[in-house]
Protein backbone atom coordinates (compact mmCIF):
# COMPACT_ATOMS: atom_id res chain seq x y z
CA UNK A 1 0.00 0.00 0.00
CA UNK A 2 1.29 3.04 -0.87
CA UNK A 3 2.22 5.79 1.76
CA UNK A 4 -0.09 8.84 1.98
CA UNK A 5 1.43 12.17 2.72
CA UNK A 6 0.02 12.12 5.96
CA UNK A 7 2.48 8.75 6.41
CA UNK A 8 4.95 10.58 4.88
CA UNK A 9 4.74 14.05 6.49
CA UNK A 10 6.39 14.35 9.72
CA UNK A 11 7.02 17.35 12.21
CA UNK A 12 10.61 18.80 11.57
CA UNK A 13 12.10 17.16 14.30
CA UNK A 14 10.42 13.89 13.27
CA UNK A 15 12.29 13.54 9.49
CA UNK A 16 14.58 11.52 9.44
CA UNK A 17 13.87 9.51 12.91
CA UNK A 18 10.18 8.48 13.15
CA UNK A 19 9.11 4.69 11.44
CA UNK A 20 5.81 4.96 10.20
CA UNK A 21 3.98 1.60 10.59
CA UNK A 22 1.04 2.37 8.79
CA UNK A 23 -0.11 -0.34 6.54
CA UNK A 24 2.63 -3.07 7.94
CA UNK A 25 1.41 -6.54 9.68
CA UNK A 26 3.33 -8.06 13.02
CA UNK A 27 2.65 -9.00 16.15
CA UNK A 28 3.83 -8.39 19.66
CA UNK A 29 3.96 -10.27 22.83
CA UNK A 30 0.65 -10.98 24.52
CA UNK A 31 -0.74 -8.22 27.07
CA UNK A 32 -0.52 -8.60 30.89
CA UNK A 33 -2.22 -11.37 32.28
CA UNK A 34 -6.22 -10.86 32.39
CA UNK A 35 -7.39 -7.63 33.94
CA UNK A 36 -4.34 -7.48 36.17
CA UNK A 37 -6.69 -7.58 39.19
CA UNK A 38 -5.80 -10.41 40.14
CA UNK A 39 -2.15 -12.71 40.09
CA UNK A 40 -1.80 -14.59 36.72
CA UNK A 41 -2.82 -18.49 36.95
CA UNK A 42 1.12 -19.90 35.86
CA UNK A 43 1.68 -23.47 35.39
CA UNK A 44 5.31 -23.18 34.40
CA UNK A 45 7.63 -25.03 36.65
CA UNK A 46 8.89 -22.86 39.93
CA UNK A 47 13.05 -21.62 40.05
CA UNK A 48 14.17 -20.86 43.28
CA UNK A 49 16.32 -18.02 43.02
CA UNK A 50 17.16 -17.61 46.61
CA UNK A 51 16.01 -19.12 49.79
CA UNK A 52 12.71 -16.21 49.52
CA UNK A 53 13.01 -15.46 46.19
CA UNK A 54 11.49 -17.96 43.04
CA UNK A 55 10.28 -17.20 39.40
CA UNK A 56 8.28 -18.98 37.41
CA UNK A 57 8.41 -17.98 33.69
CA UNK A 58 4.89 -16.45 31.82
CA UNK A 59 6.76 -15.14 28.59
CA UNK A 60 10.04 -16.22 27.50
CA UNK A 61 12.67 -13.38 26.66
CA UNK A 62 15.70 -13.19 24.28
CA UNK A 63 19.37 -11.93 24.68
CA UNK A 64 21.14 -12.09 27.83
CA UNK A 65 20.57 -10.92 31.24
CA UNK A 66 21.76 -7.91 33.33
CA UNK A 67 24.91 -7.43 35.06
CA UNK A 68 24.99 -5.37 38.02
CA UNK A 69 24.95 -1.62 37.92
CA UNK A 70 22.86 -2.48 34.52
CA UNK A 71 19.90 -0.27 34.71
CA UNK A 72 16.65 -2.27 33.83
CA UNK A 73 13.71 -0.60 32.34
CA UNK A 74 10.58 -2.55 33.48
CA UNK A 75 6.87 -2.77 34.34
CA UNK A 76 5.10 -4.46 37.21
CA UNK A 77 2.06 -4.93 39.55
CA UNK A 78 2.13 -6.31 42.71
CA UNK A 79 -0.08 -7.96 45.35
CA UNK A 80 0.55 -9.38 49.01
CA UNK A 81 0.58 -12.60 49.13
CA UNK A 82 -2.30 -14.36 50.96
CA UNK A 83 -4.43 -11.46 50.68
CA UNK A 84 -3.88 -11.03 46.71
CA UNK A 85 -4.35 -7.04 47.35
CA UNK A 86 -2.72 -5.49 44.72
CA UNK A 87 -1.23 -2.49 45.88
CA UNK A 88 1.01 -0.95 42.67
CA UNK A 89 0.70 -1.31 38.88
CA UNK A 90 3.24 0.66 36.37
CA UNK A 91 1.19 -0.58 33.52
CA UNK A 92 -2.05 1.79 34.26
CA UNK A 93 0.90 4.60 34.08
CA UNK A 94 2.12 3.31 30.60
CA UNK A 95 5.67 4.35 31.45
CA UNK A 96 7.83 1.74 32.80
CA UNK A 97 10.01 2.19 36.24
CA UNK A 98 13.79 2.33 36.09
CA UNK A 99 16.00 0.08 38.59
CA UNK A 100 19.40 0.06 38.84
CA UNK A 101 20.58 -3.16 40.10
CA UNK A 102 22.60 -3.18 43.31
CA UNK A 103 21.73 0.34 44.12
CA UNK A 104 17.83 -0.67 44.47
CA UNK A 105 15.82 0.19 47.56
CA UNK A 106 15.58 -1.97 50.84
CA UNK A 107 11.99 -3.44 49.89
CA UNK A 108 12.97 -3.98 46.09
CA UNK A 109 15.45 -6.43 46.95
CA UNK A 110 13.99 -9.73 46.02
CA UNK A 111 12.41 -7.75 43.45
CA UNK A 112 16.04 -6.92 41.82
CA UNK A 113 16.74 -10.65 42.16
CA UNK A 114 14.21 -11.73 39.94
CA UNK A 115 14.97 -9.12 37.76
CA UNK A 116 18.53 -10.15 37.41
CA UNK A 117 17.20 -13.64 36.56
CA UNK A 118 15.48 -12.08 33.62
CA UNK A 119 16.23 -11.40 30.03
CA UNK A 120 14.98 -8.68 27.80
CA UNK A 121 11.38 -9.34 26.96
CA UNK A 122 10.72 -11.89 29.47
CA UNK A 123 7.71 -11.70 31.88
CA UNK A 124 7.67 -13.48 35.13
CA UNK A 125 5.59 -14.21 38.29
CA UNK A 126 7.93 -13.62 41.05
CA UNK A 127 7.32 -15.16 44.98
CA UNK A 128 9.33 -13.26 47.56
CA UNK A 129 9.09 -13.45 51.32
CA UNK A 130 8.47 -10.54 53.37
CA UNK A 131 11.97 -10.53 54.57
CA UNK A 132 13.04 -9.09 51.27
CA UNK A 133 10.29 -7.02 50.52
CA UNK A 134 8.73 -4.67 52.88
CA UNK A 135 9.95 -6.50 55.95
CA UNK A 136 8.10 -6.60 59.50
CA UNK A 137 7.06 -3.28 59.92
CA UNK A 138 5.41 -2.81 56.52
CA UNK A 139 4.15 0.36 54.58
CA UNK A 140 1.70 2.50 55.53
CA UNK A 141 1.97 5.28 53.01
CA UNK A 142 2.08 4.69 49.12
CA UNK A 143 2.25 1.99 48.52
CA UNK A 144 0.06 0.36 51.03
CA UNK A 145 2.01 -2.88 52.61
CA UNK A 146 1.03 -4.67 55.85
CA UNK A 147 3.40 -6.13 58.17
CA UNK A 148 5.10 -9.27 57.46
CA UNK A 149 3.60 -9.76 53.87
CA UNK A 150 4.73 -12.07 51.12
CA UNK A 151 4.68 -10.61 48.09
CA UNK A 152 3.54 -11.36 44.86
CA UNK A 153 5.17 -9.25 41.02
CA UNK A 154 4.06 -9.68 37.67
CA UNK A 155 6.94 -8.46 36.14
CA UNK A 156 8.03 -7.91 32.19
CA UNK A 157 11.48 -6.51 31.84
CA UNK A 158 11.56 -4.44 28.70
CA UNK A 159 14.99 -3.73 28.41
CA UNK A 160 18.09 -2.78 30.39
CA UNK A 161 21.24 -0.35 29.51
CA UNK A 162 24.83 -2.14 30.40
CA UNK A 163 26.84 0.78 32.15
CA UNK A 164 29.80 0.19 34.60
CA UNK A 165 29.05 2.81 36.80
CA UNK A 166 25.19 2.11 37.18
CA UNK A 167 24.56 5.92 36.49
CA UNK A 168 20.33 6.70 36.88
CA UNK A 169 18.38 9.42 34.66
CA UNK A 170 18.31 11.32 37.89
CA UNK A 171 22.01 11.40 37.98
CA UNK A 172 21.94 12.01 33.79
CA UNK A 173 22.27 15.57 32.94
CA UNK A 174 19.66 16.82 30.25
CA UNK A 175 21.40 16.42 27.21
CA UNK A 176 22.77 12.98 28.46
CA UNK A 177 19.09 12.09 29.04
CA UNK A 178 17.71 13.26 25.88
CA UNK A 179 20.75 11.24 24.44
CA UNK A 180 20.14 7.25 25.31
CA UNK A 181 16.24 8.53 24.98
CA UNK A 182 17.19 9.27 21.12
CA UNK A 183 19.70 6.25 21.09
CA UNK A 184 16.97 3.85 22.03
CA UNK A 185 14.60 5.52 19.54
CA UNK A 186 17.00 4.82 16.36
CA UNK A 187 17.80 1.53 18.09
CA UNK A 188 14.08 0.84 17.91
CA UNK A 189 13.81 2.08 14.45
CA UNK A 190 16.54 0.00 13.21
CA UNK A 191 14.67 -3.33 14.87
CA UNK A 192 11.40 -2.43 12.84
CA UNK A 193 13.49 -2.29 9.73
CA UNK A 194 14.64 -5.73 10.49
CA UNK A 195 11.26 -7.06 10.87
CA UNK A 196 12.25 -7.72 14.71
CA UNK A 197 9.09 -5.76 16.24
CA UNK A 198 8.66 -6.87 19.91
CA UNK A 199 12.16 -5.40 20.24
CA UNK A 200 11.68 -2.60 18.41
CA UNK A 201 8.69 -1.88 20.76
CA UNK A 202 10.43 -2.12 23.78
CA UNK A 203 13.38 -0.21 22.97
CA UNK A 204 10.52 2.21 22.25
CA UNK A 205 9.30 1.85 25.67
CA UNK A 206 12.43 2.27 27.59
CA UNK A 207 13.27 5.79 25.11
CA UNK A 208 10.13 6.97 26.73
CA UNK A 209 10.91 6.17 29.70
CA UNK A 210 13.62 8.46 30.11
CA UNK A 211 11.39 11.40 28.79
CA UNK A 212 8.93 10.73 32.36
CA UNK A 213 6.97 13.28 33.76
CA UNK A 214 8.99 14.07 36.14
CA UNK A 215 11.79 15.12 33.59
CA UNK A 216 9.66 16.80 31.41
CA UNK A 217 7.97 19.34 33.99
CA UNK A 218 11.81 20.07 34.51
CA UNK A 219 11.66 21.51 30.75
CA UNK A 220 11.28 24.26 28.50
CA UNK A 221 12.60 25.79 25.43
CA UNK A 222 14.85 24.52 22.92
CA UNK A 223 15.09 21.85 25.82
CA UNK A 224 11.69 20.76 25.45
CA UNK A 225 11.50 21.00 22.33
CA UNK A 226 14.49 18.59 21.68
CA UNK A 227 12.61 15.87 24.56
CA UNK A 228 9.77 16.03 22.65
CA UNK A 229 10.89 15.29 19.24
CA UNK A 230 12.57 11.94 20.78
CA UNK A 231 9.75 11.45 23.01
CA UNK A 232 6.30 11.94 20.72
CA UNK A 233 7.45 9.82 17.71
CA UNK A 234 8.27 7.06 20.01
CA UNK A 235 4.30 7.35 21.28
CA UNK A 236 2.83 7.58 17.92
CA UNK A 237 4.80 4.44 16.45
CA UNK A 238 3.57 2.55 20.05
CA UNK A 239 0.27 3.38 19.13
CA UNK A 240 0.58 2.38 15.22
CA UNK A 241 1.85 -1.03 16.75
CA UNK A 242 -0.77 -1.41 19.25
CA UNK A 243 -3.52 -0.64 16.63
CA UNK A 244 -2.16 -3.40 14.44
CA UNK A 245 -2.51 -5.62 17.80
CA UNK A 246 -6.14 -4.41 18.14
CA UNK A 247 -4.81 -3.02 21.51
CA UNK A 248 -7.48 -0.23 20.50
CA UNK A 249 -7.65 0.98 24.29
CA UNK A 250 -3.52 1.67 24.21
CA UNK A 251 -3.43 3.08 20.82
CA UNK A 252 -5.57 5.87 22.05
CA UNK A 253 -3.75 6.33 25.48
CA UNK A 254 -0.35 6.93 23.48
CA UNK A 255 -2.23 9.31 21.22
CA UNK A 256 -3.96 11.43 24.08
CA UNK A 257 -0.25 11.72 25.82
CA UNK A 258 0.79 13.23 21.85
CA UNK A 259 -2.26 15.69 21.93
CA UNK A 260 -1.44 17.07 25.31
CA UNK A 261 1.52 18.37 23.74
CA UNK A 262 0.54 18.93 20.29
CA UNK A 263 -2.94 19.44 19.97
CA UNK A 264 -2.75 19.55 16.22
CA UNK A 265 -0.79 16.87 15.29
CA UNK A 266 -2.18 15.26 12.82
CA UNK A 267 -0.68 11.59 13.15
CA UNK A 268 -2.05 11.53 16.77
CA UNK A 269 -5.17 12.77 15.39
CA UNK A 270 -5.55 9.70 12.29
CA UNK A 271 -4.53 7.12 14.87
CA UNK A 272 -6.56 8.08 17.49
CA UNK A 273 -9.33 8.37 15.06
CA UNK A 274 -8.65 4.73 14.18
CA UNK A 275 -8.94 3.45 16.94
CA UNK A 276 -12.41 4.73 17.63
CA UNK A 277 -13.50 3.42 14.77
CA UNK A 278 -12.78 -0.19 15.53
CA UNK A 279 -14.00 0.53 18.87
CA UNK A 280 -17.38 1.50 16.72
CA UNK A 281 -16.89 4.93 18.57
CA UNK A 282 -17.70 6.40 14.93
CA UNK A 283 -19.01 10.42 16.36
CA UNK A 284 -15.88 10.87 18.12
CA UNK A 285 -13.73 9.08 15.10
CA UNK A 286 -15.15 11.64 12.78
CA UNK A 287 -14.17 14.19 14.57
CA UNK A 288 -10.54 13.30 15.09
CA UNK A 289 -10.31 12.49 11.19
CA UNK A 290 -11.46 15.88 10.38
CA UNK A 291 -9.48 17.73 13.15
CA UNK A 292 -6.51 15.68 11.21
CA UNK A 293 -7.98 16.76 7.61
CA UNK A 294 -7.37 20.04 8.80
CA UNK A 295 -4.25 20.17 9.26
CA UNK A 296 -3.23 17.72 6.60
CA UNK A 297 -5.99 18.83 4.05
CA UNK A 298 -4.08 16.89 1.19
CA UNK A 299 -3.84 13.51 2.59
CA UNK A 300 -5.56 10.94 0.74
CA UNK A 301 -5.73 8.16 4.05
CA UNK A 302 -8.10 10.84 5.89
CA UNK A 303 -10.29 10.62 3.11
CA UNK A 304 -10.53 7.37 2.79
CA UNK A 305 -11.26 6.99 6.57
CA UNK A 306 -13.94 9.70 6.09
CA UNK A 307 -15.41 8.14 3.13
CA UNK A 308 -15.47 4.80 4.68
CA UNK A 309 -17.47 5.89 7.88
CA UNK A 310 -19.90 8.12 5.24
CA UNK A 311 -20.08 4.92 3.87
CA UNK A 312 -21.21 2.70 6.85
CA UNK A 313 -23.21 4.83 7.71
CA UNK A 314 -25.22 5.11 4.24
CA UNK A 315 -25.31 1.51 4.33
CA UNK A 316 -26.63 1.35 8.12
CA UNK A 317 -29.45 3.89 7.03
CA UNK A 318 -30.52 1.87 4.03
CA UNK A 319 -30.81 -1.08 6.01
CA UNK A 320 -33.22 0.80 8.68
CA UNK A 321 -35.22 2.35 5.14
CA UNK A 322 -36.35 -1.45 4.46
CA UNK A 323 -36.73 -2.43 7.70
CA UNK A 324 -39.43 0.43 8.08
CA UNK A 325 -40.75 -0.27 4.51
CA UNK A 326 -41.49 -3.53 6.03
CA UNK A 327 -42.67 -2.15 8.95
CA UNK A 328 -45.01 0.43 7.19
CA UNK A 329 -45.29 -0.70 3.94
CA UNK A 330 -49.05 -2.68 4.36
CA UNK A 331 -49.89 -5.22 2.21
CA UNK A 332 -51.55 -8.75 3.27
CA UNK A 333 -50.20 -12.21 2.71
CA UNK A 334 -51.76 -15.27 1.41
CA UNK A 335 -52.26 -16.52 4.52
CA UNK A 336 -54.62 -13.40 5.25
CA UNK A 337 -51.46 -11.36 6.89
CA UNK A 338 -50.37 -13.17 10.21
CA UNK A 339 -47.19 -14.13 9.19
CA UNK A 340 -46.52 -10.26 7.90
CA UNK A 341 -48.12 -9.15 11.21
CA UNK A 342 -45.12 -11.58 12.94
CA UNK A 343 -42.33 -10.36 10.80
CA UNK A 344 -43.45 -6.62 11.96
CA UNK A 345 -43.02 -7.48 15.47
CA UNK A 346 -40.01 -9.13 14.71
CA UNK A 347 -38.37 -6.01 12.73
CA UNK A 348 -39.74 -3.76 15.20
CA UNK A 349 -37.47 -5.21 18.13
CA UNK A 350 -34.44 -5.58 16.01
CA UNK A 351 -34.92 -1.50 15.42
CA UNK A 352 -35.21 -1.16 19.27
CA UNK A 353 -32.40 -3.05 19.76
CA UNK A 354 -30.23 -1.28 17.39
CA UNK A 355 -31.50 1.94 18.33
CA UNK A 356 -30.71 1.64 21.87
CA UNK A 357 -27.01 0.13 21.08
CA UNK A 358 -26.78 3.35 19.09
CA UNK A 359 -27.68 5.67 22.17
CA UNK A 360 -25.48 3.23 24.74
CA UNK A 361 -22.17 3.99 22.38
CA UNK A 362 -22.88 8.04 22.14
CA UNK A 363 -22.66 7.85 26.11
CA UNK A 364 -19.37 5.94 26.08
CA UNK A 365 -17.81 8.78 23.38
CA UNK A 366 -18.88 11.16 25.64
CA UNK A 367 -17.60 9.19 28.57
CA UNK A 368 -14.02 9.28 26.94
Amino acid sequence: MDESPLEQQSQSHEQENEIVTEGSAFGHGEPPSQDGSVPPKVDSPVEVLDEKVSKQIIKEGHGSKPSKYSTCFLHYRAWTKHTQHKFEDTWQEQQPIELVLGKEKKEMTGLAMGVASMKSGERALLHIGWELGYGKDGNFSFPNVPPMADLLYEVEVIGFDETKEGKARSDMTVEERIGAADRRKMDGNNLFKDDKLEEAMQQYEMAIAYMGDDFMFQLYGKYQDMALAVKNPCHLNMAACLIKLKRYDEAIGHCNIVLTEEEKNPKALFRRGKAKAELGQMDSAREDFRKAQKYAPDDNAIRRELRGIAEQEKAVYQKQKEMYKGIFGGGRDESGGKGKSRNWLIMLWQWLVSLFSRILGRNRVKAD
